[in-house]
């Protein structure tokens, strides 16, 4: 990535830090791979610092428990984001050229394809299904005097493997399978197999098919033995 692009991601971060709302977030989407590095120090995995995507998305798993009032809007003005929506239903996402900031919670009912508000943060988000798994199985890593919430790299993986399927657009579906099987075999060769099955094992059993048939078509033997053990 420019390095501009890192250091603005950076002060976004630093911000919430100060602002005591970034524990109320878990980074999600490719902007993990950036900061996965550290978890798997040692271990081979690809450099991510050149990744491209403008695309920042936070997680909040649980809204109704945030307790500070922060616009975040008004937070990032200075550093040129403007609030633009998406979408016919009006989704709130933050505008830079150098990124784009989304925010997401997991869906829940049957009103979950509306925007859901976050009164606190001056913004509302995405609902979108899927989004539990990532929540419930965090790391935390440190990025400079402050730490940030990521999946667990196995949810990760695995999530990823699962959206694949839903995806209209290949590139897409490709893009996001070789990041999830990328993961997983550096989490092997971190010695993190049993993890792994573990994590897999507690997905719903339609998950598992999916993934399974998926891994079958890719020919990813070594992968498909965790499951299958």
């Amino acid at each position: 990535m420019e390095k501009k692009q890192y250091e603005l991601c950076l002060e976004i971060l630093r911000r919430f830090h100060k602002a005591n709302i970034l524990n109320d977030f878990v980074l999600i989407g490719s902007w993990c791979m950036v900061f996965y590095k550290d978890y798997f120090v040692s271990i081979p995995f690809i450099n991510h610092t050149t990744l491209r995507t403008r695309d920042m998305d936070f997680l909040i798993s649980m809204p109704n428990k945030i307790k500070q009032v922060v616009d975040i809007p008004i937070l990032l003005k200075d550093l040129g984001f403007v609030t633009s929506f998406r979408g016919s239903r009006g989704y709130i996402k933050l505008d830079h050229p150098d990124l784009i900031l989304e925010f997401l919670v997991p869906a829940k009912g049957k009103d979950s394809d509306k925007p859901y508000s976050v009164p606190k943060l001056g913004i509302n988000a995405e609902a979108l299904r899927f989004l539990d798994f990532l929540s419930e199985n965090t790391i935390r890593v440190e990025v400079e005097d402050f730490y940030l919430n990521l999946p667990h790299p196995a949810n990760f993986a695995l999530q990823k493997l699962i959206i694949s399927h839903r995806r209209t657009k290949e590139d897409k579906a490709i893009k996001d399978r070789n990041i999830a099987l990328e993961i997983l075999k550096a989490l092997i060769n971190k010695g993190e197999v049993n993890i792994i099955r573990q994590i897999f094992r507690s997905m719903p059993g339609k998950w598992q098919t999916k993934i399974i048939r998926g891994l079958e078509e890719t020919n990813e033997k070594e992968i498909l033995g965790i499951f299958k053990k």
